[in-house]
């Protein structure tokens, strides 16, 4: 065989192999294409939505958020006020407001008068006239007469034992040598007469104010005035 012919079949023998190399490449070889997935829309997120009950639970929060405001807010109103009026001059004479121990002592005398004024015993009657002479000065005087005349009136048939309790005070005012004093009372009255002896005693609460005024160093009470408990 010429070697032209010879050299013309090798070059197709080498073109064929080629050929089924390619052809096994290409079905052997593993699909490396990645089909594109469609874009997923993405949906917000949806807000957290309140509940009801949520929703009840916080109204009255909120609302008590509110009135305490309020309350706050009249508070720091009523102490402004108050502050401004401590500083007038009715304000800078009442001692009450700046002399604790006469204050103190105001408070307790107050309270001694009342207790010894307003108790009665029909068995020693003389410690209750005592009383109304040394504790009482002014229109005090007629105003004891006509609270105490009730219970006078019928102390030695009923044999009334009367005895009163101051349980609270307060000193609203001391200007100079006068002074005025809040007072919340305990009262008991009892009876020990033969007909008397099953019926219960009688508790009540007195609020008064009294007046006072100093003399010769001895506080007095110059003014009652009574209010219902």
């Amino acid at each position: 065989m010429p070697s032209t012919t010879r050299h013309t079949l090798n070059r197709q023998r080498q073109r064929q192999n080629q050929t089924q190399r390619a052809e096994q490449t290409t079905t052997e070889a593993p699909v490396t294409a990645v089909v594109a997935e469609p874009a997923r829309k993405t949906r917000p997120r949806p807000e957290p939505r309140t509940t009801d009950k949520a929703a009840r639970s916080t109204t009255p929060v909120l609302a008590a958020l509110v009135l305490l405001t309020l309350l706050l807010g009249g508070f720091a109103g009523w102490a402004h006020a108050r502050a401004h009026a401590l500083t007038g001059t009715a304000a800078a004479q009442n001692t009450a407001l700046t002399d604790a121990a006469r204050t103190s002592d105001v408070k307790g005398r107050a309270e001694k008068a009342v207790n010894a004024l307003f108790s009665y015993d029909y068995a020693n009657p003389k410690t209750a006239e005592k009383a109304a002479a040394t504790l009482l000065t002014g229109k005090a005087v007629e105003q004891h007469r006509t609270l105490l005349a009730p219970v006078l009136a019928q102390a030695q048939q009923q044999k009334t034992v009367v005895t009163t309790t101051v349980t609270d005070s307060a000193v609203e005012r001391i200007d100079g040598d006068r002074a005025r004093v809040l007072v919340y009372a305990d009262q008991s009255s009892t009876s020990t007469a033969a007909k008397a002896k099953d019926a219960a005693a009688n508790y009540a609460g007195a609020m008064l104010a009294v007046d006072l005024v100093q003399r010769d160093g001895h506080w007095l009470v110059s003014a009652i005035d009574t209010f219902s408990s």
